[in-house]
């Protein structure tokens, strides 16, 4: 807060010169908990209509192997920003704000089990999710933990999301399948790949910001993994990032590095999902 307006223009004509454009678990890369689920009241898939316009239609699921993608490409500038769940609602309607203030690209993975927080800002999120400066991909319905599930609970767990995500947001998340706290089996990713899900979606950077680390400690997290290549983990569960967000904006410039989407990153596309 409070950092002078040159430097966000700065950054955001930087992102833009290069021709460059850019949300997993309630559980920290070495541990955590799991936040409570009562936070937010439950919604159902079917509860709202998507205001999103000149979107292209959603294809149809392209099923094939699952590989595990978890890093970019160090030789590049990009950064993936990744910010999962979603139960506090005013962390959530601070990355959206973020999100509009400054520019930058960020793929977000929701559960739609925290559907209403979401919902409530469609409306600003669809001109992002148009201009592909917004990417939304999959995280399951529960976040459940899906290697200590049947077959067809995981299938369950992730098309119910997907089918929650198209209805909200206009788009498929396929390919991109981020599975809760990074857990995945051989089951897991068969399941995955034979909805569409053929990029099981881990992370090599995090901002540690699961539970109820400061503030500082979180920036210190930024300035440890912020760098070209890696795909940053963040979550809306807990609003001590929110308080650093100028500084986080202003690492990213001061490294020049050019936050992307997933599908920038890696060459996909929610056209052909």
């Amino acid at each position: 807060m409070g950092q002078p307006i040159d430097r966000r223009v700065a950054l955001r004509l930087l992102v833009t010169g290069l021709g460059l454009g850019v949300a997993a678990c309630s559980k920290r890369v070495a541990g955590g908990v799991v936040a409570p689920a009562a936070a937010v009241t439950p919604t159902t898939e079917a509860s709202t209509t998507s205001t999103t316009v000149g979107l292209p239609p959603i294809p149809p699921p392209r099923p094939g192997p699952a590989h595990v993608v978890s890093k970019g490409d160090p030789l590049t500038n990009q950064l993936a920003l990744t910010i999962d769940d979603g139960f506090s609602p005013e962390t959530v309607a601070a990355y959206v704000a973020f999100a509009e203030r400054t520019g930058l690209p960020i793929t977000f993975s929701p559960n739609g089990h925290y559907g209403r927080t979401w919902e409530q800002h469609r409306e600003a999120l669809a001109p992002l999710i148009e201009r592909q400066q917004v990417q939304i991909a999959n995280h399951t319905w529960s976040h459940r933990d899906l290697v200590a599930m049947s077959e067809a609970a995981v299938a369950e767990e992730i098309e119910r999301n997907e089918a929650w995500i198209e209805t909200t947001f206009g788009i498929t998340a396929r390919p991109w399948f981020r599975p809760p706290f990074g857990h995945h089996s051989a089951l897991v990713r068969d399941v995955a790949g034979q909805h569409g899900f053929t990029k099981v979606l881990l992370w090599n950077g995090t901002f540690s910001d699961a539970s109820n680390e400061s503030s500082q400690q979180l920036l210190g997290f930024a300035r440890r993994y912020l760098h070209a290549g890696v795909i940053m983990l963040g979550h809306a569960n807990q609003p001590a990032v929110t308080h650093v967000f100028d500084q986080i904006e202003e690492l990213i410039g001061e490294r020049r590095l050019a936050p992307v989407t997933l599908d920038e990153m890696f060459g996909t596309s929610r056209a052909t999902g």
